[in-house]
């Protein structure tokens, strides 16, 4: 399992927040426990997503690697 950084903030009646590592995954809900729920599902959306287009641009013939930072 991963972690990501979320950064939530309240506007109004919205709780809106963004993963800062993954540019583009951001959500808006109307409390902040929807909200965290909502990040999660785009942000494994988005993962899954970004695998499909680099193992389809890869082709057949490609190798997995596992980095840390």
């Amino acid at each position: 399992m991963s972690a990501y950084t979320a950064v939530v903030k309240q506007d109004g009646d919205w709780w809106i927040g963004w993963v800062e590592e993954v540019p583009g995954v951001n959500a808006q809900e109307r409390t902040r426990e929807r909200l965290v729920v909502a990040l999660k599902a785009v942000l494994q959306e988005a993962l899954e997503m970004n695998r499909a287009e680099a193992r389809a641009a890869a082709g057949s013939s490609y190798e997995e690697l596992a980095l840390a930072l």
